[in-house]
């Protein structure tokens, strides 16, 4: 049966991301899918974007919020941006996503079906009863906003909805892979984002086999006038015992845009520091042949290559992998945008060389990835916060830039600070 892999709660969050990051993002999410389709096949791609902590931490990298709701749209989008002319190579299709997009995902797969081969009535079909079964079924709230869908050549495919709930202001993301799925109306998730909020209507729980049958024999004898009379007459009833059930990982994206010691593993930070240190200007820069990579982009590189190489309990702490290339509010600092350019330029260069046979390149990208685990074992380094004021003392070298513009020099930093102040 279809896997359940975890939960997780994000908070709303308005806004649009900016041209100059969405392009950015575009680039990058496209070589990461490329790198992971050629080191482990598109099968384990769609098995990473149902996962709801790889996603998170897939959007963190990236340069986007990394707590907030507006991963999901942003990440999709820029997969459906970056992957749609590649779709005939990889073998790959995203359609739908957000408000008007979702609602055009049925002829988004018939599109697909006719370039393909594939059934795309039974895709559309497919489309419609994963919707509705989210906001039917699945009654806990949350109104869905968001679908977007995945397909392969081959047929399988992964989806991803969200819905918002305006009362709490939080987003719930749900999370559906055809891999192992035997039925839409028993357990079907992969995974399900969201706190425990107490008690919820979901029809899809294997246990509310024996319900399915009574609604259908309660519209059948009575009819709906019947149904509301004896709705009507019923008197509540005492809940019934809980059943126990497995624990899963839970993932809770705070209500704050700072970044604390508690969000982060940091061993696995001076990991990545110390393999950075260590194989950035001695190997990367002769190997790659990108100019101006040395240890500050091989430390982005190296969380690029976790998040292509990584097991999935490498993703329990999301937030760290918003330390590769910061955020676009400016947390947990600004965006280093010429060292995005150069993570992207030597991904480029690596899958380039690998697409045509010759994969030096990207399996320097897996190493650095094996240095960084195996160091992290005894790496030290600096405290989280110390990691980050670091970061923002020198945004500016890196082209540091934000939804609230380019960073200035240090000194003219101080200087408006102290303007202000005065």
């Amino acid at each position: 049966m279809s896997r359940r892999a975890g939960s997780a709660d994000l908070p709303l969050h308005g806004g649009r991301v900016p041209a100059w990051l969405g392009h950015r993002m575009t680039k990058l999410g496209t070589v990461i899918t490329q790198a992971i389709i050629l080191h482990y096949g598109r099968d384990e791609f769609l098995r990473r974007l149902a996962h709801p902590f790889w996603f998170q931490s897939f959007g963190a990298v990236m340069g986007m919020d990394w707590h907030s709701s507006g991963i999901t749209t942003s990440v999709l989008g820029a997969l459906k941006r970056g992957l749609t002319p590649l779709s005939a190579e990889l073998g790959l299709h995203v359609c739908g996503g957000r408000g008007r997009h979702s609602r055009a995902t049925p002829d988004e797969l018939l599109a697909v079906g006719n370039r393909t081969g594939l059934d795309g009535n039974a895709l559309a079909r497919t489309s419609r009863m994963i919707a509705k079964v989210d906001s039917a079924a699945v009654q806990d709230g949350f109104d869905l906003y968001l679908h977007g869908f995945i397909v392969a050549d081959d047929g399988r495919w992964v989806v991803v909805q969200q819905g918002m709930n305006d009362d709490t202001r939080l987003a719930r993301r749900y999370h559906w892979l055809s891999e192992d799925l035997k039925s839409f109306v028993e357990a079907p998730h992969a995974a399900i984002d969201g706190r425990n909020q107490g008690r919820i209507v979901n029809l899809t729980d294997r246990r509310a086999a024996a319900s399915h049958i009574g609604q259908l024999d309660l519209l059948r004898d009575l009819g709906p006038d019947g149904i509301v009379r004896e709705a009507a007459a019923l008197t509540p009833a005492p809940p019934p015992p809980a059943t126990a059930q497995p624990e899963l990982p839970h993932l809770v994206m705070p209500d704050r845009h700072e970044i604390r010691p508690g969000d982060v593993i940091l061993r696995r930070l001076h990991g990545a520091l110390a393999a950075a240190a260590e194989a950035g200007p001695r190997d990367f820069a002769e190997l790659l042949m990108v100019p101006g990579v040395g240890a500050r982009t091989v430390h982005s590189l190296a969380m690029v290559a976790e998040l292509i190489h990584g097991a999935p309990c490498r993703f329990d702490d999301p937030a760290r992998f918003s330390l590769a290339h910061g955020g676009k509010d400016r947390q947990p600092f600004p965006v280093p945008v010429l060292v995005y350019d150069r993570t992207i330029q030597v991904m480029k260069s690596a899958v380039a060389a690998a697409s045509l046979g010759n994969d030096e390149k990207l399996d320097a990208i897996r190493r650095l990835d094996a240095q960084a685990r195996r160091l992290e074992q005894t790496a030290g380094g600096p405290s989280l916060d110390a990691f980050i004021a670091g970061e923002r003392r020198r945004s500016h070298d890196y082209g540091g830039r934000s939804v609230f513009g380019h960073e200035p020099p240090p000194a003219e930093r101080t200087s408006r600070t102290e303007r202000a102040g005065g």
